[in-house]
């Protein structure tokens, strides 16, 4: 946690999203540690919840009744942030990274809840986080970038193989698709990897980027001890997702890979 806070803050950067699981079992202890983390941070942040911040099954009750109430009193009651970088009054500001890049300086970023008590794993998106979605973008202006961010998944990624995917993930999708987004960011599979997904054939594809496990030890595939987090640059014309991974000999995170997107 220290070394990812660390390379953060020693960069430019206008925003941390958190895309859930801050806990494993919504302790407050728990949550109180992960606040301390997203305070330590210099920029601001947008986070969502993840299933591991639900109250565990031996809390029953409060877990069907009230399964983010710890979240939403330690770290935010906001289940659907929303926050928008830059606009046309935004500073032209110094470049991000030794390749001299200049981001684009307007984007517009919209989180929802997947994680309900009524659901195991793997998440559940209703009616309400649909309209969410539309609410966040329909009055946003032709290219002006748009991040959805949900903690479950909302299309299949290939390489992946079978994995989860959140009840009503094709309907969140298709709005996703409908608003225009971008690129989706989303956690929970604690496993590195960034993808092209089109809805249908022809179809403008959305840029899927799933963050690895970034701070415990629950990663998974062919790495499961890795730490990974994704720093992402938006260019006027172009993005970039470079994978940084926890080296255990330095204790630094380092560039391990990065994939450009033209937009």
């Amino acid at each position: 946690m220290e070394a990812l806070v660390r390379d953060i803050n020693e960069s430019i950067v206008d925003l941390v999203v958190v895309s859930g699981d801050l806990t494993q079992r919504a302790f407050g202890h728990q949550f109180r540690a992960a606040r301390r983390m997203l305070e330590a941070f210099d920029a601001p942040t947008l986070v969502v919840p993840g299933n591991h911040d639900v109250f565990p099954w031996w809390r029953l009750g409060s877990r069907l009744f009230d399964p983010l109430r710890r979240y939403k009193r330690l770290i935010t009651a906001d289940l659907a942030p929303r926050l928008e970088l830059g606009g046309p009054e935004a500073e032209v500001r110094p470049e991000t990274s030794s390749d001299k890049i200049q981001p684009a300086a307007h984007v517009v970023v919209q989180g929802i809840n997947s994680a309900f008590g009524w659901t195991i794993q793997g998440g559940r998106i209703t009616k309400k986080e649909l309209s969410q979605i539309r609410e966040g973008f329909s009055d946003v202006p032709k290219g002006v970038f748009r991040v959805l961010v949900v903690h479950h998944h909302l299309a299949e990624l290939e390489l992946l193989g079978d994995h989860d995917l959140s009840k009503g993930a094709h309907d969140a999708f298709r709005t996703a698709h409908e608003m225009e987004v971008d690129l989706i960011l989303s956690g929970h599979l604690h496993i590195s990897h960034v993808a092209h997904v089109s809805i249908h054939e022809g179809a403008k594809p959305i840029i899927v980027a799933t963050s690895g496990t970034s701070t415990s030890s629950r990663g998974r595939g062919g790495e499961p001890a890795a730490n990974y987090f994704n720093r992402i640059v938006i260019m006027s014309d172009q993005i970039l997702i470079e994978e940084r991974k926890y080296d255990l000999i330095s204790e630094t995170f380092q560039k391990n890979h990065e994939l450009y997107f033209t937009r």
